[in-house]
C-alpha cells in the first residue's frame, strides 16, 4: 500500500470513528466499507464495522466482521475483545472468555478487556473468579462507570448489599442521571429491607 493510500484509510478510519461516537452506525460501516472496496486486508475497517454492528445489536453480522479481521491479524486486542464481547452479549460465556483471555494475553491489564473477562467468567459459573478480575480492573480505572456498574451487579446476585449499594452510589456521583444505576440502588435497598424482615422472623421463630 502506497502512503497516500495509507493516508487516506487513515483519515477515513477517523471519519467512521466519529460518525460512531456520535451514534451514526450505518454511516460508519458505509465508511469503512469504501475502505475495503480499495483494500480488502484493512483490520482496522473489519473491526470498525464489527463494533458498530454490536451498537446496532446485529450481533450475527458483528460475529462475521470481527472474524474476518481476526484472520488478517489474529493478534489485535482489539478484535479479540469485541469478538469476545458480541459472544458476551448473547451468553456464549466460554466463546467469550476464550476470545478476552486472548485480548488479556495480547494487552495486559487493559480495565475494559478485564470488565468483560469478568463480567462473562461471573456468568459462566465462577463467581468468586469473575469479582476478582472485576476488582482488578476496578484498581486499574475506578472511576470507570461501567465497571462499577458489572461489580455493583455482580455483588447485588451475591447478596453483598453492602459494598453493591457503595458500588452503585459512586457511578451516580459522577453519571447523576444514569438511570440504570438508580434502578439497581433501588433494587440493593429493597433486598436489604426484605433479608432484613426475613432474618427478623427467622429469629423470632
Amino acid at each position: 500500500m502506497s502512503n497516500h493510500t495509507e493516508t487516506d484509510t487513515n483519515l477515513l478510519i477517523q471519519e467512521a470513528d466519529k460518525k460512531k461516537m456520535a451514534g451514526q452506525h450505518t454511516d460508519a460501516i458505509k465508511i469503512c466499507e469504501q475502505i475495503l472496496h480499495q483494500d480488502l486486508g484493512c483490520t482496522e475497517a473489519y473491526e470498525e464495522i464489527g463494533d458498530n454492528y454490536l451498537s446496532l445489536r446485529q450481533y450475527n453480522k458483528a460475529e462475521k466482521a470481527l472474524k474476518h479481521a481476526l484472520q488478517i491479524n489474529p493478534q489485535s486486542a482489539n478484535g479479540n475483545y469485541l469478538l469476545g464481547f458480541v459472544y458476551s452479549a448473547i451468553g456464549e460465556w466460554k466463546k467469550s472468555i476464550e476470545c478476552l483471555e486472548r485480548a488479556d494475553e495480547i494487552e495486559p491489564n487493559h480495565p475494559e478487556i478485564l470488565r468483560c473477562l469478568g463480567w462473562s467468567i461471573f456468568h459462566k459459573g465462577e463467581r468468586k473468579r469473575g469479582v476478582i478480575i472485576l476488582e482488578r480492573a476496578l484498581n486499574l480505572a475506578p472511576s470507570d462507570p461501567l465497571i462499577l456498574s458489572d461489580l455493583g451487579v455482580c455483588y447485588l446476585n451475591e447478596k453483598n448489599f453492602e459494598r453493591a449499594s457503595i458500588l452503585f452510589k459512586k457511578v451516580l456521583d459522577i453519571e447523576p442521571h444514569n438511570e440504570k444505576a438508580k434502578e439497581c440502588l433501588n433494587a440493593v435497598r429493597f433486598f436489604q429491607k426484605e433479608f432484613k424482615k426475613f432474618r427478623e422472623k427467622n429469629s423470632k421463630d
